[in-house]
Formats: structure tokens, C-alpha cells, sequence
């Protein structure tokens, strides 16, 4: 059973590893990627999994990856966000799902199932697949234009929406079984633990990463995030409530912590690798003999979600003022069924509410939607450049003046200064240091920074970097410096880099790398203060003190480009500055020389 054990491990990480790259270059998604090789190594497949009840353990650890997925979804729930995009995401997102499931809801009463089976099923369809769909808008550079930007507002409510469905399956059990007792007893326990979360969360969390964090210790870091979600989700379910509902009150708890973008990063590649399992055992789970022998059913169940949702979504886009090409894409973009639905038809059966036949169907109508969206956006995309006489897909429309945020890494002296200066101009900026002190002594001063290593290529997408306007490398120290300009430059290359230097030979080292545009820390402070001595101690006049540093200042960034041909040359280098040193004096003898020939004339 060890050795059994071992392979089943060896087959879902090769799975995992080959899966969704082949997948993103099919340009289907990793989520239907999973869902295929899942199906293919199942009992229904080639059968390296080949038990039913192996399937269902296996069901059952992925689904932490859900549970962990709702914490990051509440740490991007911040309350600013959420009022700034309120229109959209819960006048159009609150719109389509009422809109949808009501008319799933009567689709599925054609089923002859109960009323309240009816309203499950059109609520459980009528969440879209929030991964798919932003796999899908991002690889197709769609995020960022109009239709993009409210299909991610409608993903947002549906997350929402789809907490306290998880949450209320067992209430859908109840009025199945029909009976009308509550517990008070339990229904107080529940209510007391939510509020216990709430004020540990907001009360403790907080101090407890930072005493983790004051460590420096990494793996510390990621187990405190980890036994978070773990914690809440256990304290939860002992309620008698969904694990799925606690991590997302503890997420949005977190959502203004100075140590978000951190946890974020050391969560996802936990929720990436167990989502990824979650899909690939619930591919395990489709019944190809249920396609087989209800074929029309799972057909028109497809069918009829699909052509739902899209009337539904494109009817409100036009409502909203969309163009008709941009309604018809948002339309088709959401108009499968989601990884939601998965989870609570799972729940579903597991409480009583669905027969595991019916399950089965809902299941595979699913996946089929799923499979159509990206053929149907391909015959979209032959329809638009055929609109458009065989020219390439236009752009809809892309937001006017959307020019990013400012990613600062290292919020000491100087990394402070230029955040009180954006802060002051209302620039949006996301500052990490990796000093919890430093971050402590910020946000006493009133402003925002969060602890995270931007030399950590997950910290940096956490910060969203690839949607930055620009990159403040602000660290003092040089070899952290360099690597995390390293980092940068490799993975975004056009992003630009605006760097703190300590002295000329970090300038070269940060030139070698291609950084351009590069500040000394002590430079023109050093520069000034020359003048003050100048001008106070000796008496010179302010327009010849002003002459002789702006010489002085064009002279040293001429070597400073010049040096960098040989910077690794020690010899060479003592050289050019003593040529350097005698060119200086030359140059300010030659301007005296002139200042007193004006003086005489």
C-alpha cells in the first residue's frame, strides 16, 4: 500500500507539472487541462486510480485548496476596493447571478425535481469559473479593457455570493428533509464562533505575525499562514459551519495587514498545486458511463446553461452601454459553469440535497460549458475580423489614463522619501521591507507598507507587478539590491527601474545589469552641503559656487559612464581618476582664468 501510495503521488505531480502547461498551449485553460488528465487517469480513464473511494479521499484533502482559495480571495476584499468598484460588482454581478438562477431555476424544474433542488442547481450554475475566465482574459491581454475589467467585477460578486451558498448547503438539506426545527443552541454556537474569529482575527493575528515575522525565519511564516487558515477552518466546521466560510472571514480580516502581500505569496503555490488537485480529482469523478447512457440529458443541461447565462450577461451588458462586440464577448466569457459548482454539488450529495446521479449530470454539463468557452470565443474572433474585413480583432475599448501603481522595495530613509512624495500626489504604490520594525515605524507615521522580500519572484506578483507603471529599487543594501534587480529584470524586462545606488561601483554592478536610471544615496546631499561651505566659510559668490558644482556634477556623471567600460579593472581605474582629478582642476583654473578676464574687460 506504501508503494501504492508513492505512485499515486508520482502520477498527480506529473499530472500537475504536464497538465496545465499543455493545456495553456492549447489555449483551453488549465482548469479544463486539469479536468481532461484528471478523467484520463481515473477509473473511467486508463485507471492508475482506479477506485472510486480513493477518488473520494482524494476529493476530499483537495478541497483545502477551495478553503485556501477563499482566504486569498478575502485579502483582496479590501473595503476601498470594493466601494470604488460597487456599481459594477453588485449592480451588474448581483444582476446576472439572480438573473441566472432564476432561469436555471425553471430550466430545472423541466427535471421534475422539487423547488428547492431547482433553486440549488440554478444558484449552483450560476457562478462562472473565476479561474478559468481570468486565465482566459490574461493570456488573451483582455483584463484591462472594458468588457475584461466587468467580467472581473461579476467574478468578484459571485465569489461573494458563493460563500454563504457553501455555507447554507446543510439549510438546502433541511427544507429537502422538510423539516422546520433549528437549533438554537447550535445556531448561537455558530453565530459566537464568527464573532470569536472576527475579533481574534483582528485583535491578535495581526501582533502574532509580527512577533513570526521579527524572527526572519521564512518557514515560520508560511506555517503561521497556514495554521491561520487551518485554525479557522477546524474552529468552523466544530460550529457546524463551512471551513470555506471561516477562511474568507479571516482573509478579509487580513486584507489590510501590512503582512498581505506576504501570505498571499506563501500561500499560492499551496492553493495552485491542491486547486489543481481538486480539478484533477473531480476529472477522476466524471462517470463516462453517465455519458454515455444520459447523453441527451448532459447535452441539454450544457445546452441550456450556456445559451442561460449568455442571453442573461449580454442583455445586461447592452443594458450597462457596451458596444454589442464587447457585450457578446464578456456574454461568452462567462457563460460556463465554475470550479463553485464542483464544490457545492460535492457538498450537495454529501448533505442530501442531490441525488449522486443527478450530481453526475450537473457535473459533466460543467465541464462540457467549460470546453466550449474558448472554441466559442475562436469563432467570436473569426466573426470580429470578419466584421472588420480581415483585419486583426480590434482593441474595445482600453481604460483612458490607467497608468499603474509604483512597486517600492525598501522603505528606509531613502525608500521613505519618495513614498511621502507619491503618497502626497495621490500615486498608488505598494512599498515592501522586509524589517517588520521598519514597517511599524511607517504606519505610526501614517503611512502604508507591507513586510515581504522583493527578491521573492512570488512576492513581487502578490504586489501585482506585472500591472505596475514602474519599479523604486530603494535598498541599501548592495547584494540585495543587485539580486532583486536581477529578478526584475529577467521576469519583466520592460518594466522600468528606478535604483538607489550607495557608491560607483553599485552603479556599474546595477548598469551591468541594465538598470538605467540610477541615484547615488549621498551624491547631491554631498553636493549641497559643498556649497554651504563654500558660500558660508569662504565667501563666494553664489553664481560662481553654482558654476563650479554644476561643472563638477556633468564632469562626475561623464566618468561615471566612462568608468563602467572598466569598472572590474582595479589599475585602470586609479588611473582614469587621476587623469579625471587633473582634467577637474584644469577645467575650474580655466573658468577663474575667464571670471577674471571679464573682471579687467
Amino acid at each position: 500500500m506504501q508503494g501504492l501510495g508513492l505512485i499515486q503521488i508520482a502520477v498527480f505531480l506529473m499530472v500537475a507539472a504536464i497538465a496545465a502547461p499543455i493545456a495553456k498551449k492549447l489555449k483551453i485553460g488549465s482548469v479544463l487541462g486539469y479536468l481532461i488528465a484528471g478523467f484520463l487517469i481515473g477509473p473511467y480513464g486508463i485507471g492508475f486510480i482506479y477506485q472510486l473511494y480513493d477518488v473520494e479521499n482524494i476529493l476530499h484533502i483537495a478541497e483545502f485548496g477551495v478553503v485556501l482559495l477563499l482566504f486569498l480571495i478575502g485579502l483582496e476584499l479590501r473595503p476601498k476596493r470594493i466601494w470604488a468598484m460597487r456599481s459594477a460588482i453588485f449592480g451588474l454581478g448581483g444582476a446576472q447571478v439572480v438573473g441566472s438562477a432564476l432561469m436555471l431555476m425553471a430550466f430545472a424544474l423541466l427535471a421534475n425535481v422539487t423547488a428547492i433542488v431547482a433553486l440549488f442547481i440554478g444558484l449552483s450554475l450560476a457562478l462562472s469559473s473565476t479561474a478559468f475566465v481570468l486565465q482566459v482574459l490574461e493570456e488573451r491581454g483582455e483584463l484591462t479593457k472594458k468588457h475584461g475589467r466587468l467580467a472581473f467585477s461579476v467574478l468578484l460578486f459571485q465569489d461573494l455570493a458563493a460563500i454563504p451558498l457553501i455555507a447554507l448547503v446543510p439549510l438546502f438539506a433541511i427544507n429537502q428533509a422538510g423539516s422546520g426545527q433549528m437549533d438554537f443552541w447550535a445556531a448561537g454556537t455558530a453565530i459566537a464562533t464568527i464573532i470569536a474569529v472576527v475579533i481574534f482575527g483582528h485583535y491578535v493575528l495581526n501582533e502574532l505575525y509580527r512577533l513570526v515575522a521579527a524572527t526572519k525565519v521564512r518557514e515560520a511564516m508560511t506555517a503561521s499562514a497556514l495554521l491561520t487558515v487551518v485554525g479557522v477552518a477546524l474552529s468552523m466546521e466544530h460550529a457546524g459551519l463551512s471551513a470555506a466560510l471561516g477562511a474568507f472571514i479571516a482573509g478579509v480580516i487580513l486584507a489590510d495587514s501590512e503582512y498581505r502581500h506576504q501570505i498571499e505569496a506563501d500561500l499560492a503555490p499551496f492553493v495552485g498545486l491542491l486547486l489543481g488537485l481538486f480539478f484533477i480529482s473531480i476529472g477522476m469523478s466524471l462517470d463516462i458511463y453517465v455519458l454515455r447512457d444520459e447523453y441527451q440529458m448532459v447535452l441539454l443541461a450544457a445546452t441550456g446553461l450556456i445559451a442561460i447565462k449568455f442571453i442573461i450577461m449580454y442583455l445586461l451588458a447592452r443594458w450597462r452601454g457596451l458596444p454589442n462586440a464587447p457585450s457578446r464577448r464578456l456574454a461568452i466569457i462567462l457563460s460556463q459553469g465554475g470550479e463553485f459548482g464542483f464544490v457545492l454539488f460535492t457538498s450537495g450529495v454529501i448533505a442530501g440535497v442531490l441525488e449522486p446521479s443527478l450530481a453526475k449530470i450537473l457535473t459533466l454539463a460543467i465541464t462540457l460549458s467549460m470546453v466550449s468557452t474558448p472554441l466559442l470565443l475562436l469563432l467570436d474572433d473569426l466573426l470580429l475580423k470578419r466584421q472588420a474585413g480581415d483585419q486583426a480583432v480590434p482593441v474595445f475599448d482600453k481604460p483612458r489614463g490607467q497608468q499603474g501603481h509604483i512597486i517600492v522595495a525598501g522603505l528606509g530613509r531613502f525608500g521613505q522619501i519618495i513614498t511621502r512624495v507619491l503618497s502626497a500626489r495621490k500615486i498608488p504604490f505598494t512599498a515592501l521591507d522586509t524589517s517588520s520594525t521598519q514597517i511599524n515605524l511607517i504606519k505610526k507615521a501614517g503611512f502604508v507598507g507591507y513586510f515581504g522580500d522583493a527578491s521573492r519572484l512570488n512576492i513581487l506578483r502578490a504586489s501585482r507587478i506585472d500591472k505596475a507603471a514602474g519599479f523604486v529599487l530603494a535598498v541599501g543594501n548592495v547584494e540585495g539590491s543587485l539580486k532583486i534587480a536581477k529578478i526584475v529584470r529577467e521576469h519583466y524586462p520592460d518594466l522600468p527601474i528606478f535604483a538607489r545606488a550607495r557608491n560607483r561601483q553599485h552603479v556599474h554592478q546595477l548598469m551591468d545589469l541594465g538598470v538605467t536610471v540610477i541615484r547615488r544615496e549621498t551624491f547631491l546631499s554631498a553636493v549641497e552641503l559643498t556649497k554651504d561651505i563654500l558660500t558660508t566659510a569662504y565667501y563666494e559668490a553664489d553664481d560662481t559656487v553654482n558654476r563650479d558644482l554644476k561643472r563638477f556634477m556633468e564632469h562626475d556623471r561623464a566618468r561615471l559612464y566612462d568608468d563602467y567600460k572598466h569598472f572590474t579593472d582595479i589599475e585602470k581605474l586609479r588611473a582614469a581618476n587621476r587623469t579625471a582629478a587633473i582634467e577637474l582642476e584644469e577645467l575650474f583654473a580655466s573658468d577663474s582664468k575667464s571670471d577674471d578676464e571679464q573682471a579687467k574687460n
